[in-house]
Formats: structure tokens, sequence, C-alpha cells
């Protein structure tokens, strides 16, 4: 369909006919993007001048105008109209009786509209006043009526944008991080606002005004392409959710990545991802420059003055070979020839990161232009430039950004391409893959006074999750992607095998920490054969650290910080020599066995509560103890149930278990035979204070006895106040961990955090006829990760087909 048999389904300027043309534009399959942004937008201008037109003969001293994005042509499906009538200040009656001639039927068919009526001089008064308004006038553009009103105010009220530009820019520069702070970064988000988040549409039309004020403008190449990508998924999300929305949700991206033709959702964040990346290095390139000017400006005439009138000499200090610093801006000095130094890219980045000024865009493209490829191995300058940049704290993201912008990080790490921009739906994660890399290695340079090895650390933080580019498990592609990069940056083979150690087993701590039974002494013996020597373990260490700091807050806390160095001590002893003890059940602690003896007198449960705390991670002895937890002991006569009792009061006091060890207690010789179940948990209120043991103690009562309906309880307070979910989780899975101790069968269970999951578990597991002997709950976000030593009966590990039989229904259990 061509434009002009668009036209002529509209010519009648009725709702009906517009309607009809606008539904089989946006309907037709051939035309899409760019082209159908501009026939709708055309089409619009039709039937609204059509109304103008009916709506009055006299059109002389009146005019209709599209502002805004309908100013600039860029009319999504469920856009809305930005209209502005602008008259002469003539007949008041008949300029508002023309107004609702116009947006009656606007209204009517259900469009969007943002209007206004005001003179030239209004307009100009409003948009002094009002940032938005004058932004929105910028792109001012005649629709119909008197072309000479709308030229005039066009052209006055671009003069006033650039005589006010020294004031207003430095307002616009700041509403834009106004809004990037509510918003976040659209080339990290898992559910981006394609308008409001830093690097989106607003700051893409902010990045014209900057230009059309004639005091800077944006680098543009590729700026127009991500601008034209970001509508594309914009037109999508509107055709596929029917609504006027610039937030691309979760479950509507499979959706949109159809409807562009694109594989699938993360081929759609990619390319989201890498658009708003251009955009925001393009805003922060215009914003230092629009500083660079305004500062020259208030300075230049002192200047003059001082040197009577001469223009004065940009003043340049040096920062390293070839590397200068020049008005807040690393530059190459003008003896550097970038087409005999290879290792200039990284010399030039080490130095910025390290003074903490940004690399100029003109340098940057320089060196991207004329810099020969590093040879291999890398000469050892290369390598300690690269451990300098990593090594430099916060100023490393930008510099890093800097260069990736212009493809220099792709030429030196060609393993790159496969992390860049890549998301990680996983709500944990608050980065994608390339940049929790990065600030990983940020990360790791405040731990570096810790290690032996700090530019092992260093290079490890760099490249620990490279292989989440490849298929299976990630840990395994990068332990052979690290080698190969250590060897091509230039270390020695001993020094590549640590790094792909570490890579290898980059997780192997925290997952141990949190999901193990760490007094069982094959459980420390494993970790101790992977890491080898006291260095890697304390590399390892660090990187952990530095790892699940990156990730984001679930990731890391004391109490998580405290398991992992309590592992570190067991494996340390057992590579100095010292073989772990093996376990000694029924050597109670005084407390244990006064609790022990209670329960068995009284012949019910008893409970202690006692708050544990620990120096703050950072490490300042002014900071306030932060809190590890609660531990809960309780003693309890053997029975069946202990488990999901205990579990199921404990959610229905709103209290997370952090880990749950369980165990029979040994009495003394002189008591009567008899057994007594110890639990020695750590606890957690989701919010509020903590109940009161004697509470506890009675509800776990009525518990075991059968008449507290613990199921029915939560399955009330579930529908009293149901969770809103926004994406369907994935389904459980249970499996058996194979070898992780001689003691007992470990289940590891991942599903979804839910109140009451561990009731369900200890329940089925109960129902099973096996037996807890530990538990070791892990919550990371919304994800539940727990492992459960389990025997038989007889107090053995379950023979194979068993305890996968066990596994087996405790999967079905958790999928009803």
């Amino acid at each position: 369909m061509t434009s002009t048999h668009v036209r002529n389904d509209a010519e009648d300027s009725g709702p009906s006919g517009y309607a009809a043309a606008r539904l089989r534009l946006l309907t037709e399959g051939a035309r899409s993007g760019p082209p159908r942004r501009v026939a709708l937008a055309e089409l619009t201008d039709d039937w609204l001048a059509g109304l103008l037109h009916a709506a009055t003969e006299d059109l002389k001293g009146v005019s209709l105008v599209a502002v805004g994005g309908y100013g600039r042509g860029e009319l999504s499906p469920r856009s809305d109209l930005d209209l502005l009538l602008l008259h002469d200040g003539g007949d008041g009656a008949r300029i508002a009786t023309l107004a609702d001639r116009i947006w009656y039927p606007v209204w009517d068919l259900g469009l969007a509209l943002d209007h206004s009526v005001r003179t030239p001089a209004e307009a100009r008064k409003t948009a002094a006043d009002d940032l938005k308004v004058q932004l929105g006038l910028l792109d001012a553009r005649h629709i119909a009526g008197d072309p000479g009103l709308t030229a005039g105010l066009r052209t006055a009220v671009l003069a006033d944008w650039r005589n006010q530009a020294p004031r207003r820019l430095p307002e616009l520069k700041e509403l834009c991080a106004e809004r990037a702070e509510r918003q976040g970064e659209l080339q990290y988000l898992l559910e981006p606002d394609l308008k409001e988040a830093r690097g989106g549409l607003r700051d893409a039309t902010a990045l014209r005004a900057v230009a059309a004020s004639w005091l800077a403008d944006a680098p543009r190449e590729g700026l127009a392409d991500a601008r034209r990508r970001l509508l594309d998924v914009r037109d999508a999300l509107h055709l596929t959710t029917g609504r006027a929305t610039d937030r691309l949700a979760l479950q509507e991206q499979d959706q949109v990545a159809a409807e562009l033709g694109l594989l699938d959702a993360d081929t759609l964040l990619r390319q989201v991802y890498e658009a708003a990346r251009v955009i925001s290095y393009a805003s922060d390139v215009t914003w230092r420059e629009v500083g660079r000017v305004l500062r020259s400006r208030s300075v230049r005439p002192r200047l003059r003055a001082m040197l009577g009138g001469g223009k004065p000499v940009a003043e340049r200090s040096p920062l390293a070979e070839g590397v200068v610093e020049q008005d807040g801006e690393v530059v190459l000095a003008r003896s550097t020839r970038p087409e005999r130094d290879p290792v200039l890219p990284l010399r030039a980045a080490a130095a910025a990161a390290q003074a903490g000024l940004p690399l100029s865009l003109h340098a940057v493209r320089r060196m991207a232009a004329a810099v020969r490829p590093l040879p291999t191995p890398w000469p050892a300058e290369a390598r300690e430039q690269l451990v300098t940049l990593l090594g430099s704290g916060r100023p490393t993201v930008e510099v890093w950004e800097a260069l990736e912008a212009e493809g220099l990080i792709s030429r030196v790490l060609p393993d790159w391409d496969r992390v860049r921009c890549r998301p990680q739906r996983n709500a944990v994660h608050v980065w994608t893959v390339d940049r929790h890399l990065i600030e990983t290695a940020v990360r790791a340079s405040d731990l570096t006074r810790r290690v032996g090895r700090p530019d092992l650390l260093l290079v490890a933080a760099l490249l620990h999750d490279i292989g989440k580019g490849w298929p299976g498990d990630h840990s395994v592609a990068g332990e052979i992607i690290a080698r190969d990069v250590a060897a091509r940056i230039g270390f020695d083979r001993t020094d590549a095998g640590v790094l792909a150690t570490l890579v290898r087993h980059h997780l192997l701590l925290i997952q141990t920490a949190t999901r193990r039974d760490l007094d069982d002494p094959a459980t420390v013996r494993s970790v101790a054969d992977a890491v080898g020597t006291q260095g890697t373990l304390e590399l390892l260490h660090a990187l952990t650290e530095a790892d699940a700091l990156a990730t984001g807050p679930a990731a890391w806390s004391t109490w998580r910080g405290s398991l992992v160095a309590d592992l570190v001590k067991r494996v340390s002893a057992v590579l100095a020599g010292d073989a772990p003890e093996e376990p000694e059940p029924g050597a109670p602690t005084a407390e244990q066995e006064r609790l022990a003896l209670e329960a068995f007198r009284t012949g019910g449960p008893v409970l202690a509560l006692r708050a544990q705390t620990e120096a703050p991670s950072g490490g300042e002895p002014s900071g306030e103890p932060e809190p590890l937890g609660v531990e809960l002991v309780i003693a309890v006569p053997d029975q069946p149930g202990v488990l999901p009792a205990m579990a199921g009061v404990l959610a229905m006091h709103r209290l997370t278990v952090r880990t749950a060890e369980l165990g029979a207690l040994n009495l003394p010789e002189d008591v009567d035979d008899g057994s007594v179940l110890l639990l020695n948990w750590r606890v957690a209120a989701e919010y509020g204070s903590l109940p009161q043991a004697a509470r506890l103690r009675a509800d776990l009562v009525r518990a075991l006895d059968g008449t507290l309906d613990i199921a029915g309880r939560l399955a009330e307070r579930d529908a009293a106040y149901p969770r809103r979910r926004t994406v369907v989780a994935p389904p459980p899975r249970v499996t058996v961990a194979p070898a992780a101790s001689r003691h007992a069968t470990v289940i590891e269970v991942r599903a979804q955090d839910a109140p009451g999951l561990l009731f369900r578990i200890g329940r089925a597991l109960e129902d099973a006829g096996v037996r807890v002997r530990s538990a070791h709950v892990s919550t990371l976000g919304s994800n539940a990760v727990d492992a459960f030593y389990v025997t038989g009966p007889a107090g053995s590990p379950l023979p194979s087909g068993e305890a996968s039989a066990v596994a087996q229904k405790l999967e079905e259990t958790l999928r009803a």
C-alpha cells in the first residue's frame, strides 16, 4: 500500500476512514520500522489537517503543529499525539471552538493526546519556564494552517534555546541524571524501560537538543542506528501488547522478538543493550564536551585579558609514554605514532584509569584506526599495563567502556565478543556478563593486598565467566579459554594453570560452604584436592568474594562470608598436612547436653535462642557488628516428623532458615535408654522482631501432636496475601550429588523460594522413610538451593537406586 492510497482512505477527514487506514497500515507485514513510522505520521497529518480545514475556512493566524516525538515523525502504534494549536491571539471563543473540533475526534478514537493552545509568545514563555516543553518545541513540525506562524515560532524557539544554552544545558544534564537514578541503565536491565532508562530514547532526544544548541555535538557513528533499533523494538512491543508501554517485560520478550524476526528473547535483549550502550557512551562524551566548552567560555575572557588578547594554549601534562592529560581528558602526545606502538591502547587506558580521567574520543578513535595487533605472546609491558588497568578500581569501568565503544577490547581479547552485552536471566545478577566481569575486577582490586599474586587475581576476575558465551557448563568452557588467553598474554605454564584452575572452580567455595556439611571430612578433602595449593586457595578465596560482591546484593553477606572463611580455614589445614578429624556424634556442648536432658525429662521440645553477630564485612573497627542471624537450638525426644514440624512452625512465624543441622544425641550413661534429636539451626526474621522462644515451643508441641494444621495455616496465609508473580518460575529440580559424603546421601533441591518450602521438603522426605542428618539452605534472590544429607533408618547412605527414587518422588511433590 502506498502513502497515496493511505491518504485517500482518510480524505473525508472522518474517524472511520482514518481508523481503517491506520489499522491496515499497522497490520501490514511487509512494512515496519522507519517506513511504517513515517507512513503513520503522514496518515495522521492528513487526517488532522482535514479536521482543521473542516473546522474553519479561515486559516490565517492559526496553525496546527506537531511537537515532541510526533514532531520528529516517530509515531509508534500506541504513541501519544503531541499537538499544539498555535494562534495569533485573535477571537478566543473561535479558537476554543476550533480546538474542540480537533481534540474531540482524536479522543473519540481512543488515541492518547497531549495538547495545548497557545500564541507564539505564550509558547515561548512556557518553554522558558518548563524545560520539557522547550525540548518538545525544538522538534516542532507544521501540519496545517498558517505556515508562517509555525516557521516564526520554530525560529524563535531555536534562537531562545541557543541563547540560553549555557544555563539550560546543565539543567538538562541534571534532568537526565535524575531520570537515570530512578530508572537505571537500559543496557543492564532485564525488564528495561526503552524510553526512560539511561541510554534510552529520552537520552537520544537529549543529544539532539544538545546538537541544536550549537554548543557541542554527539559522536554520530552508530547513533542513528541505535535510535532506530530502540524505536523498532518499541513498535513491536506496542503491537504485541496492544498497550502504550515502553517497559519490555520478561513475559513479552519472546513475542516481541518473534515480531521483529529475531531468534529469541536473548537476541532481542542483546540488540537493545548494544543500542543503549551506543547512546550511553555518546551521552558521556557529549556531556563532557558540554562541560569543557562551558568551562572554557567562563575562563577565556579572563585569560585573554591576562595574555593581552592572545589565544590561550591548552596545558598538557605527561601521564605515560605517548600519553598526556589535556582539559581533563587523556589524549595522545603530539609525537605519538600509534601505528608503531601496539601497546599504546593498554598503556593509555592504564594511565587514564590510574589518573581517574576519561579517555578522549579522538584518542580512542585514532588508536582504533592505526594501532597494529599485539604479537603473541604479548610483550611483558602489555601484560603489566592490562593488570594495571584492571587494578585501578572504579575508574576502570569508564575507560574500559571507551575502548569497547571502538572495538579495541575485542582486538586484544577476541573471546570477549561472546560475552559482550550478554544478558543474565537471573534476578541475582544486576549486570550483563561483560559488565559483571569488569565489576569483579573492580571488586578484586580492593582485595589485592590479601594475596601474593594480585596479577593472577585480577586476570582471573576478568576471565572467570568468559565461558558463558559457549554451550555447556561455563566453568568447564572457561577453563579452556582462560588457559589459552593466559598463554597468549604471556603468562608461563604454571601461572596459566593457576588461572585455569581459578576459572574452573570459581564457584567451588561458595557452593560448598552453603550447600555441604563442613564437618564431613570428605567435603573438605574434595575442595583441597580441587585447589591443590595454599596460594591457589588464597586467590580463590579473594576471587569468590569479588565475584559475589559484583553479582548483586543477594549474592554476598556477612553470613556467607563467614561460611566461606570457615571452609577456607579447614581446607588450608588439610593442605598444610593436618587431616580433618572425623566428626564425633554424641559429643555435645554443655548447653546442648543440658537441653537434651531437659527434653528427655519433660518428654517435650526445649528451645534456646541466641543472637549471633560478626564484625562488619568491610573490616572497619568502629562499625557496628552485622547480624549473622539467630541460633536456634532445639532438643526433642526422637520421633517422626520433627523436621517438617519445626520448618512449618518457623514458616508460620515468617522466619527464614539459613542453615539447619539435625542429629541424634547420645545421652550420658547414667540416663535411662532413650534418644533425643538435636536441631541446631540459624534463622532470621523476614521482617519485624523474632517471636519468643516460649511461643515457638508451644506451636512446635502442637505441630508434633497433630493439633496444629501447619499446611492449612500456610495455605490460608497464602490465600489472604498472594504473592504477585510477573513471570512463571522454572520447575523445581532435585538431584543426587555423587560421592559428596561417605556418611550420607546428599540430595540437592533447586526451586523457587516460597514460605513453607522447607516444610514441604521435610514432609516429603519424612514420607519417603529417610532420616535427615543435616540441611544446608541457600537462597539467592528468588531461588532456593538446598542440600539435605539423608540416611536410611540404620543411619547409612542410601543405595543408588533408592536415592534416585527418593529424589524423583521429591521433585514430583514440589512440582505438584
